[in-house]
């Protein structure tokens, strides 16, 4: 089975590292920078679970990218997703897989616009991941998961094969037959979790401890999940059971990447993230106050970064 990985940044570099660690063939799509990191020094894991360094990782760059794989791996930022699709656009194929490890859920309906619904599983992921000053991708905690699966709900063979490919990863890859369930979980847990943290600068902790802080964490949190109910998937009381621990638990340093790039004063996915929820809060007839506060907070910030 032939892998293509959108990208040898965080997410990308890690899943993708570990694959090709297992032996599997796996290649990257990086841009000339990158490519140059990465025949210099390798692709470098530091991870609780093992570091490894990688050398000579298999790359190509777009202009070279000429034949269809059988997966294509994409873990872009939600605003580089046009031009990501130009990327790899001539590495899909009639039998293509192609698995979006984006956050919300914008992405599917542009992809699937452009390649046909066939070809796009639903996914998602839960990694704290990051690039440090020496482009080595460093894993911030032991949590790693990646789940894909048809979007109708069905057990098909390519995602059979695909598991068992991942399966050597060990990095907590899972065939699901409700990824979709999955994806509207992951999106309201992660918006929170983004959206309050970004909103206050601060880590789940200091939050809580803050008067009113735990009841403004949870209150997000329900609003979401009051829109993930109104798309036909309200969240599974074993999800909002361990969310509701994650999000109250005393003295936690948990935050999100956008957390991380708001105080480095990187982009934000801010439209797709918060402003699409409320997007489709709106169809609903939903109130959510407390979204529109952070969305606010989110596109001032933007408008601070010209």
């Amino acid at each position: 089975m032939r892998i293509l990985v959108v990208g040898a940044g965080a997410i990308g570099g890690y899943f993708g590292g570990r694959l090709l660690q297992a032996g599997r063939d796996v290649t990257f799509l990086v841009r000339p920078k990158r490519a140059a990191e990465l025949a210099s020094a390798g692709l470098v894991i530091k991870s609780p679970h093992g570091d490894v360094t990688l050398k000579s990782p298999p790359t190509v760059q777009a202009d070279k990218l000429k034949e269809a794989f059988d997966v294509v791996l994409l873990s872009c930022k939600a605003f580089d997703l046009d031009d990501a699709i130009k990327s790899f656009a001539p590495a899909v194929g009639p039998q293509t897989a192609i698995i979006p490890m984006l956050n919300g859920m914008r992405h599917l309906d542009v992809l699937d616009v452009k390649f046909g619904r066939e070809r796009v599983l639903g996914g998602q992921c839960a990694i704290a991941v990051t690039l440090n000053d020496q482009r080595e991708i460093v894993q911030l905690a032991p949590m790693q998961s990646l789940g894909f699966g048809e979007r109708d709900g069905k057990t098909s063979e390519r995602v059979k094969a695909i598991a068992e490919a991942f399966a050597s990863g060990n990095f907590g890859s899972q065939a699901s037959d409700a990824i979709m369930q999955d994806m509207w979980e992951k999106w309201v847990f992660l918006a929170t979790l983004a959206g309050t943290t970004s909103l206050m600068r601060a880590a789940v902790g200091h939050i809580i401890a803050a008067p009113g802080g735990r009841d403004f964490i949870l209150g997000v949190r329900d609003e979401i999940a009051g829109i993930a109910k109104a798309a036909g998937h309200a969240p599974r009381e074993a999800f909002l059971t361990r969310t509701t621990g994650m999000l109250t638990a005393e003295g936690s340093p948990l935050t999100a990447s956008m957390f991380r790039d708001v105080k480095a004063g990187a982009p934000v996915e801010a439209d797709q993230i918060i402003g699409d929820l409320i997007t489709r809060a709106e169809a609903a007839k939903l109130p959510v106050p407390k979204l529109r506060t952070i969305y606010t907070h989110l596109k001032a910030y933007e408008n601070q970064r010209g």
